[in-house]
């Protein structure tokens, strides 16, 4: 009779315990590494954000560095994987780490405190080199590298380690959504990097004992005949299909975070969210399974395409939640595709680190093409449309009926496209007004065909290639669009559909108008009259005229964002305006008297001064006695002039007397009590007055605009002039004070659905 040694069981069990330990281990440093790189991006460019105007650019540039030094640390981890021993690449590794020490803790870099007024985008990627490079690429490099380890350990999943990749992705999920939630709300910018440096120490920790852990459980690989390593070769063909699955969800990334937060905020988060759905692709695509999703997405994508590309038509959406809805499932759709496909694709562990590789060129090259390039070469944003077709020339078997569909397809198609445009490129001609009806009819009609070509790759990508031409050839209530763009956004100049008034937009949102013909059609020669937000009797104009009627007289007038230059019609002679605007663009805009005539007209030696008014306003000596802060990225109030320390700025520059008028205006963020609750920290009284005096119709008749304006003084006697319509404002105890280290545009927002 034999018995078994209790210890016998013991001994069995240490393995299963060591590969526990194993896998905890590096499941863990790459959970931390993955959190604290997806934390670093919202958070330095956050800091960076004041120094170019709030600018939503500023986040697509930011994308574009990111993406680049993450491609970087993936070559870096590649060249250490295939020239060195695991054991002693962890060494290097190390010393790497201990290297991007001296950059801790994150800061913008010193000498790097204003912007040139050109090439911002370079300035910009040199301004996070300089300041974040080194460490950014120590955690880059580490989700392939510490993946590519445990590939060489006795751990039994070793041979295929591609599930570590999910760990890496709930880190990032972790930091995305703990970003908005928790650490924005409550840690200053300040508090963020000093938490964050902690993390890189704890992270170089964990590194260390994952390098221990490498040694402890190393695998010497076997060798391998010329025949096997001969069948494990790559081609060529393999490389570019993954770099282009890569390229198109990047490059959406960016087009769909620029869009969404031109309109509402440029703020983290909102970034956040588009990023936080793009990782959750990789999650939810990088796995065994999901054939069956996969398929259903593919049928599932021309019904999401279709109403979109539809819906571009409008460029000023009443609806927008539904049409971020469509935006964001357009693209989530789309990067699962996509990214699935390159699942299906995936090699062998002997290739892990070069596939990482590739992916990341193809995914730096998406966004230098739609956060760089598209910028400088398309006068509009025609990027989005484009990538939307490369979504669907991704879609599995799109090219497996060879070039016959193409021709025949793309052929009619073509032929069909040309019908409907020839005759308006060649008399240039519009639709009337009372044709959009049927126009959109016949739209729908065509957005319900495309629904229905899901198995028909060439049919479907060319009937949505035209409608997308089509309409951007033609927007109702417009004609004659003229588009500009530059880093700060796309300014388009139209002519109402009636041919009465010439409009300025940036983004979806009207920046100012002028009346160019009267009701008969003859053109107006009269002295322009200010319109929209700025006609006589509404609260910007009353506010100047006020102070003007209690002073007697007014010096100086300092105007923050110029616009159309509508506002310099409330000025009066011998009275000095001075405008600050950061976008040369719209300097030569409102100087082209073959566009607007406000400036030329109502005070042409007006100086204007470039830059971003934060910057510029401290270089001035003289005070004013009104300052109006009417900055606008689309729809988008710039957070860092609604600051504490920007309040003192304005205050120190303001005469006696003076007023300070906040053009608040908003469809998305309630920030009137952000402006009350900075003023009354600092003594100062605060009045805001909603235009009730026009309506929509009123817009849609006579251009003139309603509006939101807060009025801030030193006492009571100094807005004794503001009378009927202006409320006195309480400030909310309870509202912590947006500082340049702190801000929380989410509470603004959620304020905004309790004023509706």
């Amino acid at each position: 009779m034999s018995t078994t040694h209790p210890l016998g069981s013991a001994a069995a069990l240490q393995p299963r315990a060591s590969n526990l330990i194993l896998i905890g281990v590096f499941t863990g440093t790459i959970f931390l590494s993955a959190l604290l790189l997806f934390s670093v991006q919202p958070m330095f460019a956050k800091m960076v954000l004041p120094l170019l105007g709030g600018s939503p650019s500023v986040w697509s540039v930011a994308m574009v560095f990111f993406q680049a030094v993450l491609l970087l640390g993936y070559g870096y981890a590649h060249a250490m994987t295939r020239l060195l021993d695991p054991r002693r690449a962890a060494i290097v590794h190390l010393c790497v780490f201990a290297l991007a020490l001296i950059a801790l803790p994150l800061s913008i870099a010193s000498g790097w405190g204003r912007p040139p007024s050109e090439y911002e985008a370079f300035w910009l990627i040199g301004l996070f080199g300089v300041s974040i490079g080194l460490p950014f690429f120590a955690v880059a490099a580490n989700a392939p590298m510490l993946q590519a380890w445990f590939a060489r350990t006795s751990h039994p999943q070793a041979r295929d380690p591609y599930f570590l990749y999910g760990a890496s992705n709930l880190g990032s999920f972790a930091a995305l959504l703990a970003y908005p939630v928790v650490i924005e709300p409550f840690l200053t910018l300040r508090e963020q990097s000093a938490l964050w440096s902690a993390g890189f120490v704890a992270l170089m920790a964990a590194i260390a004992i994952a390098g221990l852990a490498l040694t402890v459980n190393f695998k010497a690989l076997a060798k391998s005949s010329p025949r096997a390593i001969a069948d494990a070769a790559l081609r060529w063909s393999d490389r570019l299909r993954w770099m282009a699955l890569a390229f198109v969800p990047s490059a959406l990334l960016i087009a769909v975070t620029s869009h969404i937060s031109t309109d509402i905020a440029s703020a983290p988060f909102l970034w956040i969210v588009p990023l936080a759905l793009f990782l959750g692709t990789f999650v939810l695509t990088f796995r065994h399974g999901g054939d069956r999703a996969h398929d259903i997405l593919v049928r599932v994508q021309p019904y999401v395409v279709a109403p979109l590309v539809i819906g571009l038509m409008w460029g000023e959406r009443a609806y927008w939640m539904v049409a971020i809805a469509l935006d964001l499932s357009m693209f989530v759709i789309s990067a699962m595709i996509c990214h699935r496909e390159l699942y299906l694709r995936r090699p062998s562990a002997a290739h892990l680190t070069e596939f990482y590789l590739w992916i990341s060129a193809g995914g730096v090259l998406g966004g230098i093409a739609a956060g760089l390039l598209a910028p400088a070469i398309f006068p509009d944003v025609w990027e989005y449309p484009i990538l939307i077709v490369l979504a669907l020339l991704c879609r599995p078997g799109a090219f497996s009926g060879g070039a016959k569909p193409w021709l025949r397809d793309g052929g009619a198609i073509a032929a069909g496209l040309v019908l409907i445009l020839l005759p308006g490129l060649l008399f240039k001609a519009t639709l009337p007004q009372e044709s959009e009806l049927i126009w959109t009819a016949a739209l729908v009609i065509v957005s319900a065909i495309i629904m229905l070509q899901a198995s028909y790759p060439a049919r479907l990508t060319g009937l949505v290639a035209s409608v997308l031409i089509v309409t951007s050839f033609y927007q109702p209530g417009s004609r004659d669009a003229q588009t500009m763009r530059s880093f700060f956004g796309v300014h388009k100049i139209v002519e109402s559909a009636d041919g009465r008034f010439r409009i300025l937009y940036h983004g979806t949102t009207v920046h100012g108008a002028q009346r160019i013909r009267d009701e008969s059609g003859a053109r107006v020669t009269d002295s322009p009259e200010p319109l929209t937000y700025y006609h006589n009797g509404g609260p910007m104009a009353e506010a100047v005229a006020a102070v003007r009627a209690s002073k007697g007289k007014l010096d100086r007038v300092v105007v923050v964002g110029l616009g159309s230059g509508s506002l310099a019609c409330q000025a009066r002679p011998a009275e000095r305006w001075t405008y600050f605007e950061i976008d040369p663009v719209v300097i030569r805009l409102a100087r082209d008297v073959s566009k607007f005539r406000f400036l030329s007209e109502c005070a042409p030696g007006a100086p204007i001064v470039l830059g971003d008014a934060r910057l510029t306003l401290a270089d001035e000596t003289e005070s004013a006695d009104v300052i109006v802060l009417d900055a606008f990225s689309s729809d988008v109030v710039p957070v860092h002039l609604l600051t504490r320390e920007a309040l003192d700025l304005y205050v120190s520059k303001l005469a006696p007397g003076g007023v300070l008028v906040f053009h608040i205006s908003n469809r998305y963020l309630e920030l009137a009590s952000a402006v009350t609750a900075m003023a009354a920290e600092r003594g100062l009284v605060t009045v805001v007055k909603r235009d009730l005096s026009v309506t929509p119709d009123d817009f849609k008749r006579s251009m003139k605009a309603s509006s939101l304006v807060a009025a801030v003084a030193r006492n009571d006697g100094d807005l004794a002039g503001l009378r009927s319509g202006w409320i006195k404002q309480n400030a909310d105890p309870s509202l912590r004070v947006w500082t340049d280290d702190f801000s929380n545009v989410l509470a603004a927002m959620w304020r905004m659905t309790g004023t509706k």
